[in-house]
């Protein structure tokens, strides 16, 4: 496992987090090699998969470090606990669980914990969480993000909702350590018709876009 600092920098370099929350953890291993094809590194599981720590572990032996493999929907002690003893690097929650805190860094993992205004993402950021995960995104946009970080410049948020291929280069824009995208990167017919190689050239596109949203010529 890499140390804690070079978990949290792996992440704000892969720009996007595919975020999957499928009804079947069946077709997930083609969706992250996919994906992970396309320039995605960070894939997260979410627990509301059925099997999904299995799956986490999985994904863990096959691909090592070699991509960043995390775990989603966290809610409580005994599901951080499971996640991180299959191996995910990185733990995330849609809600402020600030006592995740100590079992994630013991740990060495990375943790992403949920806010939506100014007073939550601050809390978030006070307890030692690594990212703030404000959700869900798709009403707040870019401007929002803006406007939270003129006073709170030190906060690294990760929007997650409303991310697409037009909004995350407008996320990243604002100043956004990396992006969360789930069905706009996943689409479901994409996945139920097992178009794979169509899901790697949309997981290329985003990584592209993100990548050049990034360079100095387009800040």
């Amino acid at each position: 496992m890499q140390p804690l600092n070079v978990l949290r920098t792996s992440l704000i370099e892969s720009g996007v987090v595919a975020v999957i929350r499928t009804d079947s953890a069946e077709p997930i291993p083609e969706i992250a090699r996919a994906l992970l094809r396309g320039g995605v590194r960070a894939v997260e599981i979410t627990l509301t998969v059925p099997g999904a720590v299995e799956v986490i572990r999985d994904l863990c032996i096959e691909w090592g470090e070699r991509a960043l493999i995390g775990a989603g929907t966290v809610l409580d002690a005994k599901a951080c606990d499971s996640v991180i003893a299959a191996g995910a690097q990185f733990v995330v929650s849609p809600i402020a669980r600030t006592s995740l805190v100590p079992i994630a860094h013991e740990a060495g993992r990375v943790l992403m914990l949920g806010a939506y205004t100014p007073t939550e993402a601050q809390a978030v950021h006070e307890s030692g969480a690594d990212f703030v995960k404000v959700f869900p995104c798709d009403t707040l946009g870019a401007a929002y993000i803006r406007s939270l970080r003129a006073p709170l410049p030190h906060l690294r948020i990760v929007p997650t909702g409303g991310v697409d291929l037009k909004t995350a280069p407008e996320f990243i824009r604002a100043g956004c350590a990396a992006v969360g995208a789930g069905s706009s990167l996943m689409p479901k017919a994409l996945v139920r018709d097992r178009r794979w190689d169509d899901l790697t050239a949309l997981a290329s596109e985003f990584s592209r876009v993100v990548a050049e949203a990034r360079s100095p010529v387009h800040e």
